[in-house]
């Protein structure tokens, strides 16, 4: 079949090369602790996203949130990547009796030219978590409201604190979260797992945790349990950004959206010269998740709890190979 005919919609839209180009790009995604729980089941005109419940978290990720939140990253990349080769896609969101079935993606034509989303593509591979310090110019208004009008095209909301109460108030969760952390040992065994301190597919490399901040009260999250290794101390900012995002409601569904909006949010952010880092400790602990709602409206259930700045260039955490992650239909492969 030549390239003017799949243009036209006729045999496999999903070919190799267009596969490794949607794959590579959906697993760029940030992830929890960099467990990557993601797998893909191809078709010739569909990809299937299943979340890896082997991947999940027990401890942190009891009820399976953060997994599908990792999920929903995945595949608003993967729909980025999709309009970049002139695909629309039509995407269906937890399709199936399956719980781990998160999506399915399908497509029957190919543009000439890229989907809107496409300007948003080169960001999938600047962005990066950065657990170091940011300088302290704060982003200035006009670039946070772009990141606002991102996260609602994926029906979520973002709040971003500029009242240095609010701003205390959250430092202060954060590190009530830390506390209750670092005593409980099967949370700290399992967030220890998932430090590579040798070469790794997965996990946190020990030159991505960042440095200690010199500051008792930093808005920070030490995925090291306080350990300082041979980690350098630094100062953080003193006015750290800090923001919110939330959903209406709090199931599968909106966890998979809460994914979608985050990381439209963080390409967006890219684009403008911004990165990012989690401080998600406190949602990880539902009293103290309760507590990171608006104080203003009440509304809405925090998906997710972060630093927002500018700083210096980090390096990309490592993922697995693409061979690790797919299987075709109608090979005899099954995704559990």
């Amino acid at each position: 079949m030549d390239a003017q005919a799949a243009m036209h919609g006729h045999g496999a839209l999903i070919d190799e090369p267009v596969l490794r180009t949607l794959v590579e790009a959906a697993t760029a995604a940030p992830s929890i602790y960099n467990s990557q729980p993601w797998r893909f089941l191809v078709g010739p005109r569909r990809i299937e996203l299943y979340a890896d419940p082997r991947r999940q978290l027990p401890i942190a990720d009891a009820s399976g949130r953060s997994l599908l939140i990792s999920c929903g990253a995945a595949l608003f990349n993967l729909r980025v990547a999709a309009a970049h080769l002139g695909f629309h896609p039509r995407v269906r969101l937890l399709p199936s009796e399956n719980p781990t079935h998160v999506a399915t993606v399908e497509v029957d034509h190919r543009h000439f030219r890229p989907g809107l989303l496409d300007e948003l593509y080169p960001a999938i591979w600047a962005r990066h978590t950065n657990r170091h310090p940011f300088w302290s110019r704060r982003p200035p208004a006009s670039v946070l409201g772009r990141l606002v009008e991102a996260v609602a095209c994926e029906n979520a909301v973002v709040r971003i604190y500029d009242d240095p109460d609010e701003v205390v108030r959250i430092v202060d969760l954060l590190h009530d979260a830390e506390f209750e952390e670092r005593n409980n040992p099967m949370g700290v065994a399992e967030r220890t797992s998932w430090l590579a301190a040798e070469p790794s597919h997965d996990g946190v490399p020990m030159e991505s945790l960042g440095p200690v901040p010199e500051q008792t009260r930093a808005a920070f999250r030490d995925l090291a349990n306080g350990a300082r290794f041979t980690r350098p101390t630094a100062a953080f900012e003193t006015t750290p950004t800090v923001a919110t995002l939330s959903t209406m409601h709090d199931g599968p569904v909106d966890w998979v959206r809460a994914g979608q909006a985050l990381e439209r949010l963080l390409l967006v952010a890219t684009n403008q010269g911004l990165t990012a880092s989690f401080m998600n400790q406190p949602l990880e602990q539902p009293d103290l998740r309760w507590l990171t709602r608006s104080p203003t409206t009440g509304l809405g259930y925090t998906q997710m709890l972060m630093r927002l700045g500018y700083g210096f260039p980090v390096t990309p955490t490592p993922r697995r190979p693409i061979a690790d992650v797919i299987a075709h239909l109608g090979n005899g492969h099954a995704i559990p």
